[in-house]
């Protein structure tokens, strides 16, 4: 969708096109009260049902910790108005242990408890973990130890012995938790169904090429013990979700013979291996 049109009865006014991405346009409108909202058109794409997820849980989230859901047409979301104030500027302003500080509230009011039921279409994290095993599997025929291989073992174990099994927000990190007029609230959501602890896991690796802060082994810990007590699990689980985690997201990177990217999550691997040694 090149224009900016819209459904007739969200009576949205005044597009400003704010951010194109490979999967999505993104509008800042205004509403027919006069307060901003934006609207995220999707484009088609092979992982657009992720999207549609991310959608589909911020409706059945309501509000808590989420931007709200306004409205859902096709592939077009019309969505509250986060603010324009990352947890990544909180961060340069006033601290990465700040930062995380808020994060773990984020985590909180993410988790409460919600009388809606879970919508239908959540993916199971086993599939959101099949890049993984695929570059596991291929490293241990080809005879090389890497990462990956002690990973997908790492991997196997938490999903087959869950601390729990929760809506997930999915991608949760530094630039998809924003401040607005409700607070800090989570935007980009993916919509999956696991154990709790991977939604923290991401946070450990971000700000991204920030390895004065993500190969730090104190940050490492306080993030493991602070998420371990919002999440009512060990810290040595966390840590396990987050080496899970890294070496998911370097698959992605490897699949995308993206060289430099996948090095870089995997030197954040080895900074928490080392720390998870020690719990």
């Amino acid at each position: 969708m090149d224009q900016a049109v819209f459904p007739s009865h969200w009576n949205v006014a005044d597009p400003q096109l704010i951010a194109e991405t490979f999967s999505s346009r993104i509008w800042k409108v205004r509403l027919a009260d006069g307060a901003p909202a934006i609207v995220k058109a999707l484009k088609p794409f092979d992982d657009v049902a992720d999207e549609l997820r991310g959608a589909h849980y911020l409706g059945w989230r309501g509000g808590v910790g989420a931007v709200r859901l306004l409205g859902l047409e096709g592939r077009q979301m019309l969505l509250e108005y986060a603010g324009d104030r990352l947890l990544a500027d909180e961060l340069n302003d006033r601290g990465d242990r700040h930062a995380t500080d808020i994060a773990n509230e984020v985590l909180a009011r993410l988790f409460s408890p919600s009388d809606a039921p879970a919508p239908a279409d959540l993916q199971p994290l086993r599939q959101r973990y099949e890049s993984l095993f695929e570059k596991a599997r291929a490293d241990r025929d080809a005879g090389v130890e890497s990462p990956y291989v002690e990973a997908a073992v790492i991997a196997e174990r938490l999903l087959s012995d869950p601390h729990d099994v929760r809506v997930l927000h999915g991608d949760l990190h530094h630039d998809n938790i924003l401040l607005g007029e409700r607070g800090w609230l989570v935007i980009d959501p993916k919509g999956i169904l696991g154990d709790p602890g991977f939604d923290a896991a991401n946070l450990f690796y971000n700000p991204l090429y920030r390895h004065d802060l993500s190969l730090d082994p104190e940050r490492i810990a306080y993030m493991a013990e602070s998420f371990a007590r919002t999440l009512g699990q060990r810290p040595d689980a966390i840590l396990d979700h987050a080496i899970a985690w890294g070496c998911l997201s370097s698959s992605w990177y490897a699949q995308d013979k993206n060289e430099e990217d996948e090095a870089s999550e995997l030197a954040v691997v080895a900074a928490i291996r080392g720390v998870r040694a020690r719990f």
